[in-house]
């Protein structure tokens, strides 16, 4: 069950992380930082995302007792 959340948990971490490089992309100024943060962000978001699903579909339901 604790594998369950801490998926979740990083499946929710790497939506945030996709949202927040979607927003810096829609927002950008032509410089490099941005670029380099967009890029951070789009990256991290996407190894959180896919992490926290794999986790959540390889982790099997135990019944209590």
């Amino acid at each position: 069950m604790e594998k369950r959340v801490i998926g979740m948990i990083l499946t929710l971490l790497g939506v945030l992380g996709l949202v927040a490089g979607a927003i810096k992309f829609v927002e950008h100024s032509n410089n490099n930082y941005d670029v380099k943060v967009i890029s951070v962000y789009g990256i991290l978001g996407l190894i959180f995302f896919f992490a926290g699903i794999g986790l959540i579909r390889t982790t099997k339901d135990l019944p209590n007792g």
